[in-house]
């Protein structure tokens, strides 16, 4: 009876750690999964629903390449993005944001932070501190070589790394402007590169980076 019980426990083990496996897998094949109340569009990230400090999270696992968690039901044009965004002060590890007037994991806008850059003691490391971009075309590094300074800029004043951090995007195209907790001053401030008017909205982390999101509001212009 004793070995009868520890093969039945064996069973049930290798099919939840299978279930999980494939859970998984599902979430970081572009399938589509329900966390926050709301359907999310994965695309290279396993994507959690959890409870950190009394919010609500989603949780992108680490892993290389860019990820991102997209609301397929929602076509976003003007408007404001609101979001509270948490990573780590860890170089090179910690890029997250937000993606917008997107239509594949190829093809948005994005405009990401980089925790690790908040407060560097290297000037040119904290004026790195929030980018835009405009994929496929117009990736961070284009940018920079081409055009330096022009598409990131350093928060002031900068937050903790470590901490959450409130984040509002106002997109009335093609002018995009970037506040970060309770600044009344844009800490960047761009021009659309793409001629997308429309289209998705999700939470983005860059490569090698997981990343922390919560209360997430998305306000329609008027």
């Amino acid at each position: 009876m004793r070995n009868q019980r520890l093969v039945v426990l064996v069973i049930v083990s290798v099919f939840i750690a299978g279930f999980i496996a494939a859970t998984v897998a599902a979430q970081t094949a572009g399938e589509s999964v329900s966390a926050l109340g709301k359907t999310w569009r994965i695309s290279n990230r396993a994507v959690s629903e959890t409870t950190v400090d009394g919010r609500a999270v989603l949780q992108f696992d680490e892993r290389q390449g860019d990820g991102l968690a997209w609301l397929p039901d929602v076509q976003f044009s003007n408007g404001a993005i609101e979001f509270d965004a948490r990573g780590r002060d860890v170089f090179q590890r910690s890029f997250l944001g937000v993606a917008f007037h997107g239509t594949d994991a190829e093809t948005f806008d994005a405009v990401y932070f980089r925790p690790f850059n908040f407060r560097a003691t290297d000037p040119a490391r904290r004026n790195h501190a929030v980018q835009y971009i405009a994929h496929p075309s117009h990736t961070w590094q284009k940018l920079r070589a081409e055009r330096p300074e022009e598409f990131e800029n350093p928060i002031d004043p900068p937050p903790d790394p470590n901490e959450w951090f409130h984040v509002r995007i106002v997109v009335a195209s093609p002018r995009v402007a970037v506040f970060v907790n309770e600044a009344t001053t844009p800490c960047l401030e761009v021009e659309q590169l793409s001629d997308r008017k429309t289209g998705w909205v999700g939470f983005w982390a860059g490569n090698g980076s997981g990343g922390q999101f919560a209360n997430l509001r998305i306000t329609a212009a008027k």
